[in-house]
C-alpha cells in the first residue's frame, strides 16, 4: 500500500493528513502554507515504519493508537469532510477516532476557525489507548514550551501558540501513559482560546453541524450520472484546498514529496499558480458549484490590479506574496528521507506565458454568469485587456513553459495556444458588453496568433504539432488545443498530433508529460493530469470506450479514500508528488462529467 494513502481534512483555513492509524502526519498553521505543526510525513519514516508499534520519530505527529493494534478501518462520513478511523487490537477490542476542521455557517457567515477536533470512543471491549501529541515548530528546529492548565495544555512558539482542550486525562496525555478507554474524550486544538463551553459538548455540536454543512453542500451539486462517489470525493478534496481568507487557490497541502524516488525532484506546492486554479474553478463550475469562483476572482483581481505593465507571475502566495524565495529546509531528512526538502518556490521568478490565457479563461464567466453575486464590470474589461496586451506581446516569445523547466527557454506551443485563448476570450466578452470595436481588435489579435502557431508549430515532417515552435518533440500540453477551442476535435491535424502524443508518451494507461531529459534527467514516472488530458482528448475525437476504461483504470489507483496524488508510477501503480493535487483532483471531475452517461437515459 502507498505510503500516500491518507486522509484529508481541512476547513478552507488549514489542512491536515492523516494515515490509516489514525496518526496526523501533516499540518500547516495557522494557514494552508505555514509551518507544519506537525511534519512526520517529511521525518524520513520507512515504509516499515507504518505499523504502529514501530519506533516513532521524536516529534511531529499526533497519534491515539490502541494497545496491541491488529486492524484499522478507515472511511469519510458520507458525503462530507469527517475522517472516521476505527482501530481494533488483537483480542477484539476497538476504538473509533473521528477527525474534522469545524465548518459550518454561524451568525450568517462561514465559521471555519483554526481548529482541529478528534473524537475518540471505545466501539467494542475494553480498549486501551495511548495518545501522543508531539508538535514541533520552526520545520522541526524547535520543541515547543509546554503549560499545563485545569482541562488544557498550551503549546508556545514564537508567533504561534496552541491550546489543546480535553475532557481526557491531562497526566495520560503528557506523560504518554497506556489507559482504560471507558467514555468518549475528545480533544480541541486551536487558538489559544478559552472554550466557550464544555470539551465534550462543543466538539459534538461541532461534529454534527460539520457534518450537516458537508451534505447540504454536496447536496447542492450538479453530479454525473456516473462515479457520483469519485466526484464527491473530488469536489470536497478541492474544496479544502481553498484558502478562504483571500480566495486563493493551493496546488496541494504538502511540499517536498518526490515526484519520484531519490530523484530531488522535490518541490513546495502550497502556492497558488494561477494555471492550475483556472482548471479547478472550471471543474467546480461544471459541478454548479460557483462560490470557489467568485471568492478566486476576488484574488485574481487584486494581482491583475497590482500587476505593472500587465505582467504575471506563474504563481503567488495565498496572501497575495510575490516573492516565495526557495531554501532548503535542513532539519526535516524529507518523505522516506528522500530529501531535500523545499520551503518556497523558484517558479515565481520564471515566465511561464501561458498564465496569461489561464487569467482570461478564469476571469471569463464572470462577464456571462447571472447567477454571481458580483459580475464582472467594464472596468474589470478594462483590467484584463492589459493581460491581454501582455499575453499579445509574449505570444511568440520564449519561457519556461507549463512545465517550468529551470535551465532552458523555447517558444513553448501550449504556452503560446493560451496567449490565443486570452485573445479570443477577451473578443467574446467584448461582443458580448456591446464593445464592437474592442471586439474586432481582439478578433483581429487572436486570428493573427492563431495563424502564427498554425505555421511555427506545424510539422509537416512529423505531421503533427510540436512541443515548440519548429520544434521535433512532443508534450501532453499539445492536449489542451481542443479543450480551449482552438482547433476542433474533428481536424485531421489535432487527430494526427493525439496519435502522434500517445505514441511518444503513453506508458500503459498512463500518459507522460514528455519523454525528454529536463534539468533532472528522464522523467519516470506518469503525470496523472496529463492522462486526464489524454481521456477527454479520446472522448472528444469518439474513442469513448478507450477513455472509458482508462478512466477506470486510473481510479484504481487513488488510495483508500478516493484521493490522488501528482504522479503515478506506471509499472506499480504507487502514488509519488505532493499530496492531493488539484490538477488530478480536477482531473477526476472532467473525466467523469465527459464520459457519464446523461441522466435521461437512466431516470
Amino acid at each position: 500500500m502507498s505510503s500516500l494513502d491518507l486522509g484529508v481534512i481541512g476547513n478552507g483555513t488549514f489542512g491536515a493528513l492523516i494515515d490509516k492509524w489514525a496518526r496526523i502526519v501533516w499540518c500547516c498553521l495557522p494557514r494552508l502554507d505555514g509551518d507544519p505543526v506537525f511534519y512526520d510525513l517529511l521525518n524520513g519514516r520507512p515504509e516499515a515504519a507504518s505499523q504502529p508499534e514501530a519506533d516513532r520519530p521524536e516529534r511531529g505527529f499526533w497519534s491515539i493508537e490502541i494497545e496491541n493494534a491488529a486492524s484499522s478501518r478507515q472511511f469519510y462520513r458520507e458525503n462530507t469532510a469527517v475522517l472516521v478511523t476505527e482501530l481494533t487490537d488483537r483480542d477484539g477490542n476497538a476504538v473509533e477516532i473521528c477527525d474534522f476542521a469545524p465548518r459550518f455557517t454561524r451568525r450568517e457567515r462561514i465559521f471555519q476557525p483554526m481548529t482541529l477536533v478528534r473524537r475518540v470512543r471505545p466501539l467494542a471491549g475494553s480498549p486501551r489507548i495511548r495518545i501522543r501529541l508531539r508538535p514541533g515548530f520552526n520545520y522541526g528546529a524547535q520543541e515547543p514550551s509546554v503549560t499545563r492548565g485545569s482541562h488544557h495544555v498550551r503549546f508556545f512558539h514564537s508567533g504561534l501558540a496552541l491550546r489543546l482542550s480535553t475532557n481526557a486525562p491531562l497526566t495520560y496525555l503528557l506523560d504518554e501513559t497506556v489507559f482504560n478507554l471507558t467514555n468518549a474524550i475528545s480533544f480541541i486544538m486551536g487558538p489559544d482560546e478559552t472554550l466557550t463551553g464544555g470539551v465534550e459538548e462543543t466538539a459534538r455540536e461541532f461534529e454534527e453541524r460539520t457534518e450537516d454543512y458537508w451534505k447540504r453542500w454536496v447536496r447542492r451539486l450538479a453530479l454525473p450520472l456516473e462515479w457520483q462517489q469519485a466526484v464527491i470525493r473530488a469536489a470536497i478534496t478541492l474544496k479544502l484546498c481553498c484558502y478562504e481568507e483571500t480566495g486563493a487557490i493551493v496546488a496541494a497541502l504538502t511540499t517536498s514529496i518526490p515526484e519520484m524516488a531519490d530523484t530531488e525532484r522535490n518541490w513546495d506546492y502550497r502556492f497558488c499558480w494561477l494555471r492550475d486554479a483556472f482548471f479547478v474553478i472550471r471543474a467546480l463550475n461544471s459541478l454548479a458549484e460557483v462560490e470557489t469562483m467568485e471568492n478566486y476572482l476576488r484574488y485574481l483581481n487584486n494581482i491583475v490590479g497590482s500587476a505593472p505593465d500587465g505582467h504575471l507571475q506563474p504563481v503567488y502566495g495565498i496572501g497575495l506574496e510575490t516573492r516565495l524565495n526557495e531554501d532548503i529546509v535542513d532539519t526535516l531528512p524529507g518523505y522516506r528521507g528522500m530529501g531535500p526538502v523545499r520551503r518556497g518556490n523558484q517558479a515565481y521568478e520564471h515566465f511561464q506565458h501561458d498564465v496569461y490565457g489561464n487569467v482570461i479563461l478564469a476571469a471569463s464567466q464572470s462577464f456571462f454568469d447571472e447567477r454571481l453575486l458580483q459580475r464582472a464590470t467594464m472596468a474589470d474589461f478594462e483590467r484584463y485587456e492589459k493581460v491581454g496586451e501582455r499575453a499579445y506581446a509574449m505570444h511568440d516569445q520564449p519561457d519556461a513553459g507549463m512545465w517550468e523547466l529551470r535551465t532552458r527557454a523555447r517558444v513553448h506551443t501550449s504556452s503560446s495556444v493560451m496567449c490565443w485563448a486570452a485573445c479570443d476570450r477577451l473578443a467574446r466578452i467584448a461582443e458580448h458588453l456591446g464593445l464592437t470595436e474592442r471586439s474586432r481588435h481582439w478578433r483581429r489579435l487572436a486570428d493573427e496568433v492563431h495563424a502564427i502557431i498554425c505555421e511555427r508549430a506545424w510539422s509537416e515532417k512529423l505531421g503533427a504539432f510540436t512541443e515548440s515552435f519548429e520544434g521535433e518533440q512532443f508534450d501532453a500540453g499539445l492536449l489542451l488545443m481542443a479543450e480551449v477551442n482552438f482547433i476542433r476535435p474533428s481536424d485531421p491535424r489535432f487527430q494526427s498530433t493525439l496519435l502522434a502524443v500517445e505514441k511518444a508518451l503513453r506508458r500503459g494507461r498512463h500518459m507522460f508529460r514528455y519523454a525528454t531529459a529536463d534539468d533532472f534527467g528522464l522523467p519516470g514516472n506518469a503525470f496523472n493530469i496529463c492522462t486526464f488530458w489524454y481521456i477527454d482528448a479520446l472522448a472528444r475525437v469518439g474513442r469513448t470506450d478507450e477513455a472509458r476504461e482508462i478512466f477506470e483504470s486510473i481510479l484504481a489507483c487513488r488510495n483508500s479514500l478516493g484521493l490522488l496524488s501528482e504522479d503515478i508510477d506506471p509499472a506499480t501503480g504507487e502514488l509519488w508528488g505532493n499530496f492531493p493535487q488539484t490538477y488530478s483532483l480536477v482531473g477526476i471531475i472532467n473525466a467523469a462529467m465527459r464520459l457519464s452517461r446523461k441522466w435521461e437515459e437512466q431516470v
